[in-house]
């Protein structure tokens, strides 16, 4: 089953990713008001949680650094309801996956079956430990098969990022130096130079990278020692084993169906950009 879970991320990214890669979600919610792409990331994205507090964005996201998540939260709510940028979020993401799809593809039985079983899975799970995933679970499962196959992807993805953020936790890996190591996985080099991080002061990325020095998880040159190497597989196995449980909910026969029907969606959207 961790086999599979790997294989369902590979596929459903890409439907998660139109979201945040392609111009019509960030369209969408420029439009209600929000000033910026990241006022807009962060409203909706953390919306489903209920206007909580930046401390408990900035909890569940892990990823981000000290004080970004405050910079958006709660400003971000206070003239536009967090439904309004949830709905805002939909729109744009199955606005983009139509264009991206066509409408041949966009309105096949393979996707109708692709998103009933991918929700059969999204909606089985147990949310115990999984903050996001249960903010997600809270919310309506759209009737339109598009949005549908989206809103189920989007649930899995969260569900595997909840137990990433688990498995970086149990190897005491933070926010920043998870991106350190997934760049270096890249062969990003110098890793501070990733996108995700490079924006962040020089001190502070200096500390990250004298950290992880003084475990010996990446050497005076700032690459992957062994060790590093090591834990940087160990959090991907956990994370992929951590993911498996909702792909539990459907057959062996069913999970093939889901994979098969999956691939020329998936194909065509990698082929646009979304990866």
């Amino acid at each position: 089953m961790t086999h599979s879970a790997r294989r369902m991320y590979e596929l459903l990214e890409p439907i998660c990713l139109v979201t945040f890669l392609a111009d019509e979600c960030n369209e969408e919610l420029a439009a209600l008001g929000h000033r910026t792409y990241w006022d807009g990331y962060f409203a909706s994205r953390a919306a489903p949680l209920g206007q909580v507090p930046a401390q408990v964005v900035h909890a569940a996201f892990y990823n981000f650094a000290d004080g970004e998540a405050a910079r958006h939260i709660p400003s971000a709510w206070e003239t536009i309801p967090p439904e309004a940028s949830l709905a805002a979020r939909e729109r744009g993401s199955l606005a983009s996956l139509r264009r991206i799809l066509g409408s041949e593809l966009a309105g096949s039985p393979g996707l109708v079956r692709a998103a009933d079983l991918a929700t059969q899975a999204a909606t089985s799970a147990p949310t115990e430990g999984r903050v996001m995933y249960a903010g997600m679970r809270t919310l309506a499962v759209p009737s339109d098969p598009v949005a549908r196959l989206w809103h189920s992807a989007t649930m899995l993805r969260e569900h595997r990022g909840d137990g990433h953020i688990a498995a970086l936790v149990g190897e005491r890996i933070g926010g920043t130096e998870a991106h350190v190591l997934s760049a270096l996985d890249m062969d990003i080099h110098p890793p501070e130079s990733f996108g995700r991080i490079h924006h962040l002061p020089k001190e502070r990325l200096a500390a990250v990278m004298d950290g992880l020095r003084e475990r010996e998880l990446v050497d005076t040159d700032g690459r992957f020692t062994d060790a590093g190497r090591e834990t940087k597989q160990r959090i991907e196995t956990l994370t992929d084993e951590l993911a498996a449980p909702p792909y539990g909910a459907l057959s062996p026969a069913e999970l093939d169906e889901l994979v098969a029907e999956l691939e020329p969606i998936t194909a065509t959207l990698v082929a646009a950009g979304s990866q």
